[in-house]
């Protein structure tokens, strides 16, 4: 049933070129303006952070967005300090929206005394007094449960089956979807599935972290224009090594979709001079000038998923309908017109 309260926007420093957009197409959708809310977010001295709101927010329905990116440690606490600021302030309801996750990597026990620190910022974030999370592509998809309040996990993956669809019209037959790793297969399906392609697998072993020591290709790859698929890409060094394995066994282009462009180190560098036609990776962490200035660089908005996704929680009307193409296309219908 919908709310008689207006949903606002309030955002911290870490992409607010993509909150700003998110509150353009809201606008756009309600036919009433949508601004942020007007807050400040600063640091002392020290660096300790410190945020005042400058609005009533009495009552409101609020989303904060803040991705936890480089600096996460920064990020994560202005997420934090916003959420208690809003809570201490009798907001009705306060929705974390993370378009990247922060620590997601860390969602499991590999070793012995190592820390699961998926769950531990899982608590901190309910115990600042967040309601609701709505994020895009979890690293992996059990970290939902490791909240005890709902969890909206978009997915990038129709937003790239229009993209493939517009920019490979006419080469569909000859595309085959690749997975970097065995663990991202289900995500590499599931946009295979979209674009009706055939998979493949890129097989590696890591004798450390950061390190790839051999890779196996499975799947016959000869003569085909092969997409690579994967949630996160940080140093680029397995992306550009995958590529380069997939070339030597007779691929003809290669391309990636990464859903976040963690993109630290020499990233972009190795990206430019890789054997890679493209890598397409989406706003969810806000693009570097060297991310924006490389020639074979694209970014794809996050913006327009997310503000309809906010919309719905605001309407309590379903969050999974944006899965669909048949509801996804009409609102990137102005970046991709499709036949």
């Amino acid at each position: 049933m919908a709310t008689l309260n207006e949903p606002k926007l309030i955002a911290g420093n870490a992409n607010l070129p993509l909150a700003e957009a998110i509150a353009r197409r809201m606008t756009m959708h309600r036919g009433v303006t949508v601004d942020l809310v007007d807050a400040r977010v600063e640091r002392f001295n020290d660096g300790e952070i410190f945020v005042e709101v400058f609005e009533n927010v009495r009552g409101e329905d609020m989303f904060i967005v803040q991705s936890t990116s480089n600096p996460a440690n920064d990020n994560l606490m202005e997420l934090l300090i916003m959420c208690d600021a809003l809570r201490r302030s009798s907001a009705a309801r306060i929705t974390a929206v993370l378009p990247y996750f922060g620590y997601a990597r860390q969602d499991r026990r590999t070793k012995a005394r190592t820390p699961i620190s998926a769950k531990l910022v899982a608590n901190m974030l309910v115990g600042a007094g967040v309601e609701r999370v709505l994020t895009m592509d979890l690293h992996a998809a059990q970290i939902q449960g490791f909240f005890d309040i709902p969890v909206d996990n978009l997915y990038a993956s129709p937003i790239f089956a229009l993209d493939i669809k517009t920019h490979f019209k006419g080469q569909m037959g000859d595309l085959m979807v690749v997975s970097p790793d065995v663990g991202g297969v289900a995500r590499a399906r599931e946009l295979a599935k979209r674009i009706n392609s055939p998979l493949s697998i890129v097989d590696k072993r890591r004798e450390k972290p950061g390190e790839v020591a051999e890779m196996t290709v499975i799947g016959d790859v000869q003569d085909k224009i092969c997409v690579i698929v994967d949630d996160i890409c940080d140093t680029a060094g397995t992306l550009c090594k995958a590529a380069e394995v997939l070339l030597e066994n007779g691929a003809k282009e290669v391309h990636a979709y990464i859903s976040h462009g963690v993109l630290s180190g020499p990233a972009v560098e190795r990206i430019t001079k890789s054997v890679m036609k493209s890598l397409v990776i989406t706003d969810s962490i806000q693009p570097t000038d060297p991310v924006k200035a490389a020639p074979n660089i694209r970014i794809v908005p996050t913006a327009p998923i997310f503000a309809q996704a906010i919309l719905n929680i605001w309407n309590g009307t379903s969050v999974s309908s944006l899965f669909e193409d048949k509801t996804l296309t009409p609102i990137y219908e102005s970046l991709y017109a499709m036949d």
